[in-house]
Order: C-alpha cells, then structure tokens, then sequence
C-alpha cells in the first residue's frame, strides 16, 4: 500500500515533469520557427501572415530577444484576458461552454474541499479503527484519513451522513445554475447567427420507394403536398464512397509527387527514382516523378469514369435528401413533427451544418442501423470485460505489499526502496494512461460503424463509451480489483461473515491509486498538452520534406480541435472521484481542485491560440454533461450507503435512503425544463428569427443562397480539374422532373469561363415548372465558410470532411430551350 512518502515521491516526479513541459513549452513557442504550431489561430484568423522574427537569417528561426526568456509564464495571464462572449465570437460556442465545466469543477469542489478538510479529517483521524486492524488489513497513512477509520457504531458518521447532504444540495444547485446559464447561452447563440444552411435544412431518411418513380420525384412531390407553404428544394444524396477513396488516393500521390519534386529541386543534378513494385522494394527502377505524375494522370480519368457512372445510374441515389425550406419556422415544424403514419418512413431531423456531415455514413441502409448499434453493442461490452485484465494487473502494482503475501518470491526486488516508490507512486497511473491511449480512437470507429450521420453525433457517442469504459474499468474496476488483490490473504483466512465489513473498509483505501492517476493525467498529462509535441515533430518532418509554397505551409500547419471523445470523459471521471471521494477520503480533494485549475488555464490558451473547430453544435453536449455528474452523486450515494452498512450504522444509514430518489427527482426535473432547448429549437424563437431576417433583408433569394449549400462531394471539382459548365435545360411548356434534371446533369457539357463569378442568380419564370439551376464552377469550386456572411463553409474533401481556404465561384444561369 502506497505510503504518503510514496505519494511525496509521484507528487514530486509529476510535478517535475509538468514543469519541465511548461518550460519547453515557455521556450519553444517564442522560437519564430514553431510559430504556426503554437498560434496556429492567429493565420488562420488572419491576425498573422508570417512568424515575428529579427532581420537577420538567424532571426528567421530563433528568438533572439533574451528579454522574451525571462516572461516564460507570460502565457498564462494573457489566456485569461479574452472574456467569454471574445472566445464565443473567437472559435465558437462548443468551445466557450466546453471551458465553463471546468469553471464548473472549481465552483463545485472549492467550498466542498475546505469544509471536507476542515470537518472530516479530524472526524476520520480521531477515531483510529485502523490502529486495531492493521495486522489484518494491508493499509497506510492516507487511510488513517478516510471513513475506514471510523470505528463502527459510531456516531460520527451521523457527520458524514450530514456533509453527504450538504454536498449533493451544493451540487444541485451549482447543476441547476449553469445548466439554466448554458440553456440560455445556446438560445442567444442560436438567435445571434446570421443566416446558415442548417437553420433552413432538414435532412430526410428512409425515403420510402415507389414503383415508377426517381428518389428526387417521391421526394419532391412529398413535400410539394404536405409543407406547401413552406418547401423550397431540395438537395439529392449520393452513394459516392468509391469516388470519395479514390479522391484520397489521388491525394497521396500528390504528396509523393510533391515530395519527389522538392527533392529535385534541391538536388538538380540528381532525379529521384523509385522501384515500381509493392512499397517500392522490388521491380523496375523508374523516375519518381515521372512515376507519379503518370499514376496522377490514371487515377483521374478514373476518377472522371466514376463521377459520370454515379450521375447516370439511379441506383446510385440513396433514400436520404436535404430538404430545404423559406424559413426556419417551416424547417423547425418538418424537423420535429412525424410525417407519415408509418413511424418508420419519412424519418426528419434537423441537418448538421454541411462541414459536420460524415458523408460516408449517408450510404448505409437505415435499416440496418438497429442491426449495426446492437453489435457495437455487444462489442463495446466485449471490450470492457477485455480490459479489466490489464486493469487488475495494474492496480496490484499500486499495493505490492499486498502481492508479497501471495508471491513472496517477489520481495528481494519489491523491497529495494527507490523501486518500491517509483512502483507504487508512479507507474499505476503512467501505465493506466498508457491503456487508455489508443482506447478513444478505437471507440470513434465503433461508433461510425453505427452509422451516425454527423462528426459531433459520433463524437459524442464516442465519448458516452469512453465514459462507460472508464466508469467500469477505471473506477469500479479499480476498486473491485484492487481490493480483491490487496486482501486476498484476509479473505483467505476469516469466516465468510467478516468479508463483507473488509470490503467495506477496503474500498476507501483505493484513494491512494487515483491520487497518483490524478498526478498523472491531470498534471503531468495536461502539461504535455500544451507542449504540442506530437504535431511540432509532425509540422517540422512536413515542412523538411513537403512544403515548397505558403500553400503547403498552411496545410502542413495542422491546428486540429478539442478533442471531445477524450476529453469530456475524462473531465466526467474527475467530477466522479471528487464526488465520491468528498466524504469517504477528502484528502484527494486538493489534487482534484489542482487539476481543474491547471487545465482551464492551459485549455484556455489552447483554444485562443490554437484549437480550430472542425464543426459547431451549439454545446449540445452539455445535458451528457449534466446527466453524468448527477450520475456521479449518485454513485458516491449508494457507495456511501454500502459503506455504513458495512459499519454496523444502524442508525444512521437509514437516513441516506431518501437522498438518491431526492437527486432522480432533480435530475428529471432538469431534463424536463432546460433539455428540450437541447433537443428541439422553438417555433417561438424560429418565427422571431425570421421575422427579424426579413426586415432587415427583404431582398435575398433564398433559394439560390441554398442552392448548393449540400451539393455532394461528387459536383464539386478539384484543384486538377478545368472548369465544367453543367446545364440543366428547361423545355417549353413542359414540365421537368427532378430525375429529367439529374438526368441532364449527368450529360457532359463544353468548357465555359464564368467572367462574373459573383453575380447574382438569373430566374426565368415558368408557369409549368420551378425555377432550375445552371452551375459554372470555375477553379476552385470550394464553398467558403466566412462568419461574417450567412451559410458559407470552407471546403476541400479529406477524410469524409470538408476544408478551404479559397473563396467559391458558382454562378447559375436559368435558361429555356426554345
């Protein structure tokens, strides 16, 4: 068992590694070279064009002003100076509601941890149950300050139970304050945007199929009939995954191929050359970059083969659409309503913003997906049960000497003191973190498996798994294991009546392992987290080898964004082991107040500085947020509960009993009166919004602002690409249909130079039909994402996601065939 000496030591090493983090961090952020990996922001934003540096070559990669050297600490004071309506207009609403939970965890545990240690610790240090016990039980200084120590029968507990009380109320009420805060900060975030794609569009699924009739047909007349008023158009859906990998494809030859060229430019009088076999180990040696250059050519005929298959063939259109309408009141009453009697066709719900839409996932049959979520299911239980195998090895690490009595073989090397400190101090939680490392991305995959539609969607289903893992695995794992393993030989040798008061006892004395894992992960862990040290190695190996323009710079510069599937989970098993350990071993609660202050301030500047958002939910992760703290107190209830009765508190156990149902019934009263603002958008707040919009622009052409605002991957060119005139011709005084129309999209057109990309759309009236587009696309066609102008995202196709920084030139043309 883990003395305080032993925690002295793993205090002493985290705290050394944190400050050797920050000092790296203090020295190599200010090193002109790393400018783009440490204020990646800032050129994102446009508030930096190129690094501040001193005139001379040397000044081009090295800071040479020493006074900069001794304000090391400067970047702390500078993340709090942006208020929190800045970050909110800096990166988004996620972002500001994502740092006000760990406001939240310093609002909550401040008050509890200065009453914990001023009551409970004298409470727990007085009675010396332990003292009595100690030949029995493994046990150490730290446990001598928990509930365990309280002898049984006692009347203190009566203390604990009253602190118990105490603390859940102060919880509630901090809960219902920020959930009623971030309620209304989403509501003002929503009424506050100027004009997106999102606000207008809902996306449609299981489109039921007709006998004689295209997917665009069924849809559109659907809705002609049933939202008259209100239907504008709409946007097919198209199974483009084979494009979409060949699109990938053609991105990595691009980069050998921009290699190999770089390579010759340096080296003029030497071609670089390759093998042509597998990974280039064996078969003719060839020019690389003739090689690539040839293999480019290919896959974009290729490419173009595939586009042209997927416009003709129907089948090709899948029974999902984007279906817009003239205003939000419209999309809100479709996206939240039922629209057919048969619950399970023409299934809506509001659209993800086109840059958080996982396109790949659009293709799956929806009636699979019951079929895809029961065997992630399975899966993901699979998966914990797997883990708890490394788990229980690492927490007997956290007691050897509860090992030595089962393997005494062990003791010439446990006893060696150095070793035993570093054993037990340090390495359980080091090796804890080293399990859950890959844990997060193997759970994203999982849940894209289950086909969710939308990058936050599968982020946050990712994180309710993570959190279930750490909930079994880390937490209860921890102890059970733990537990089974310090006090084998005491089960061993006492009846069967006295195992559950050693259980009882015992499970307190599992503070010791998170004090370290809190050490490790939240200390020294969040310190690495600001020193950017994987994407620093990965920018410089970029720039050496890739970069030959600005272009390349800014994609080598890769800012990435808060990742929510770790983090959320992670934060949620802080607030759980504060909660529970408040009462039961109060001493963790500093190391939990450390944390929560360390990592708001480093997430602060990671945000400011750093962090991009690839998409924007509005902080619709917040009520998971909520659920899992009051999920928590829970926890710490019942554990409690156990405890006393293990205690013989005959007394004063019953008197717990009432406070769990009294927290379910806070909880539904939140989740009835504040996540429905989560969930659904008011056709109060929706009718308003419109309202406001049409008088202040009473002019838009609202179709021809949506018009492309879901356009699939497959109508968008690329950077190799000539521009490509797509017309859609209407004949006279005859009625297209929507498949006639893609139909004609399919067909190809002659070259066409659009002189005036920024004109404004042309109608042409006709009584028979709607009004139809024409795109030119010139080079790029990438539709630009700009905050300050409605519904505009930046786009280049990687990975299922869209991103660019250049500006769209989509004209439309209505024309008539005479």
């Amino acid at each position: 068992m883990a003395t305080l000496q032993d925690i002295g030591v793993s205090a002493l090493i985290n705290i050394l590694g944190a400050f050797a983090f920050l000092l790296a961090f203090a020295f190599l952020r200010i090193q002109p070279i790393n400018d783009r990996v440490y204020f990646p922001k800032l050129y994102i934003s446009g508030g930096r064009s190129s690094p501040r540096r001193a005139g001379n070559f040397v000044g081009k990669f090295v800071n040479l002003n020493v006074k900069t050297y001794f304000t090391f600490l400067n970047w702390m004071p500078q993340a709090l100076k942006m208020t929190e309506a800045e970050i909110i207009n800096h990166a988004g609403l996620d972002s500001a509601v994502f740092l006000r939970i760990y406001t939240l965890g310093l609002k909550i545990f401040g008050p509890i941890t200065i009453l914990a240690l001023l009551i409970l610790i004298p409470v727990n240090v007085s009675s010396g149950t332990l003292f009595f016990l100690r030949k029995e039980l493994v046990m150490s200084d730290i446990d001598k300050l928990s509930i365990s120590n309280v002898r049984p029968q006692s009347i203190r507990f009566f203390i604990h139970i009253a602190l118990e009380y105490a603390f859940t109320i102060w919880i509630c009420f901090m809960l219902y304050k920020e959930y009623d805060h971030v309620a209304l900060m989403r509501l003002r975030f929503l009424a506050s945007k100027r004009r997106h794609a999102e606000q207008f569009t809902v996306v449609v699924r299981n489109v039921p199929h007709v006998s004689g009739r295209s997917v665009l047909d069924t849809v559109e007349q659907f809705f002609q009939t049933n939202h008259p008023n209100t239907y504008l158009c709409q946007q097919a859906v198209y199974n483009a995954n084979k494009f979409a990998k060949l699109v990938r494809k053609r991105d990595r030859l691009r980069n050998w191929l921009d290699y190999n060229q770089l390579k010759f430019e340096r080296h003029p009088d030497k071609r670089p050359t390759r093998k042509k076999g597998f990974l280039g180990l064996w078969g003719e040696r060839v020019d690389s970059i003739e090689h690539y250059k040839q293999q480019m050519k290919h896959l974009e005929k290729n490419m173009a083969l595939e586009r042209q298959t997927i416009l003709k063939d129907s089948k090709s259109i899948l029974p999902v659409s984007f279906v817009s309408f003239n205003s939000r009141w419209g999309a809100a009453v479709c996206a939240q309503t039922q629209q057919s009697k048969n619950p399970t066709l023409w299934l809506t719900n509001w659209a993800p913003e086109p840059r958080d839409i996982y396109w790949r996932n659009l293709a799956i049959p929806f009636m699979s997906l019951t079929v895809r979520k029961l065997i992630i299911s399975v899966s993901v239980f699979a998966l914990v049960f797997f883990y708890m195998i490394p788990i229980a090895f690492v927490q007997s690490l956290a007691n050897l000497e509860g090992l030595e009595k089962v393997a005494p073989f062990l003791r010439p090397v446990i006893e060696l003191k150095f070793i035993k400190s570093f054993l037990q101090g340090f390495l359980p939680g080091l090796a804890l973190k080293i399990f859950l490392y890959i844990l997060p991305t193997v759970l994203l995959i999982m849940s894209k498996i289950e086909g969710y539609i939308a990058h936050s969607t599968l982020e946050r289903r990712a994180a309710a798994k993570y959190y279930y893992f750490m909930l079994v695995n880390v937490f209860l794992g921890s102890i059970i294991a733990g537990t089974a393993f310090e006090q084998l030989d005491a089960f061993l040798h006492q009846s069967p009546t006295q195992i559950p008061r050693t259980i009882g006892v015992s499970i307190p004395m599992k503070a010791t392992f998170f004090i370290t894992y809190i050490m490790v992960d939240g200390w020294a862990g969040i310190a690495g987290e600001i020193l950017r040290l994987k994407p620093l190695i990965i920018f410089h190996l970029k720039n050496m080898f890739l970069v030959k323009t600005e272009r390349d710079i800014e994609r080598a510069m890769d800012p990435g964004s808060v990742d929510f599937p770790e983090t959320l989970p992670s934060l949620q098993l802080y607030f759980l082991l504060g909660i529970v350990y408040a009462v039961v071993t109060p001493i963790l609660l500093p190391f939990i107040l450390v944390f929560f202050a360390f990592a708001y301030l480093v997430y602060r500047h990671q945000i400011v500085n750093v962090y991009n958002q690839q998409y924007e939910s509005a902080a619709a992760f917040w009520p998971h947020v909520h659920s899992r703290i009051i999920a928590s107190l829970l926890i710490s209830q019942l554990l409690l509960l156990g405890l006393l009765s293990t205690k013989e508190a005959a007394n004063s156990t019953p008197l717990l009993v009432i406070l769990p149902v009294l927290t379910l019934s806070f909880h539904k009263y939140c989740k009835i009166r504040f996540e429905p603002a989560f969930r659904k958008y008011p056709l109060e707040e929706a009718m308003a919004k419109d309202i406001t919009d049409r008088t202040a622009e009473s002019d838009v052409n609202l179709k021809a602002y949506l018009a492309d605002a879901y356009l699939h991957p497959i109508f968008r060119s690329f950077e190799e690409e000539q521009p490509v005139e797509v017309k859609v011709k209407v004949e006279k005084n005859k009625p297209q249909t929507a498949s006639d129309r893609i139909s004609e999209l399919s067909s190809p057109s002659p070259p066409h130079q659009v002189n005036q990309p920024s004109s404004p759309p042309h109608q042409v009236n006709h009584p028979s039909s709607p009004p139809h587009y024409v795109y030119h696309p010139s080079s790029p066609p990438q539709h630009v994402y700009d905050p300050s102008s409605p519904s505009h995202y930046a786009y280049h196709y990687e990975n299922d996601i869209f991103h660019a920084p250049t500006p769209p030139h989509y004209a439309y043309h209505y024309e008539n065939e005479p």
